[in-house]
């Protein structure tokens, strides 16, 4: 199975690094082809092109920052957390084959014929503390 990802930390230094790692590391042990994009500070590495997205069965976003999903809009979509895919990468790439095969065995339309969107292949695997305590949070309310 092909596989896409992203991974972003607010810094990009390490954490995203070691959750791409775990990602091509467990993927290339369970027979699959994987393609990881590393987002932070510095910018983008290993950007996925609109050829990998559309040629991937499912996509992972591993992120602690805002990445946009707009490009994943055709495949199914696993999101969690940067720690997610350092500390459970098997959980995240099961997940995303689950949600692959569920999505090749739809007929892709509801009762009323209309097309299915992605959001109904979408799942959410967000852990983490109170979002208000972040340091996006904190410097909002010193700057406001």
């Amino acid at each position: 199975m092909k596989l896409v990802a992203v991974t972003s930390c607010p810094t990009g230094i390490a954490h995203s690094q070691m959750a791409a790692e775990n990602l091509e590391q467990t993927a290339e042990e369970q027979g699959h082809d994987i393609k990881v994009e590393v987002q932070g500070a510095m910018g983008a590495e290993n950007e996925l092109s609109e050829t990998d997205i559309e040629s991937a069965d499912a996509a992972i976003i591993a992120s602690d920052t805002s990445v946009s999903q707009d490009r994943f809009g055709g495949i199914p979509l696993i999101k969690g957390t940067v720690k997610d895919a350092v500390n459970d990468a098997e959980g995240m790439i099961a997940d995303a084959l689950a949600a692959a095969d569920s999505d090749a065995s739809d007929t892709g339309s509801d009762v009323d014929g209309s097309e299915s969107t992605s959001t109904d292949s979408t799942q959410q695997r967000r852990r983490g503390g109170d979002r208000s305590k972040s340091l996006v949070a904190r410097l909002k309310r010193l700057f406001s």
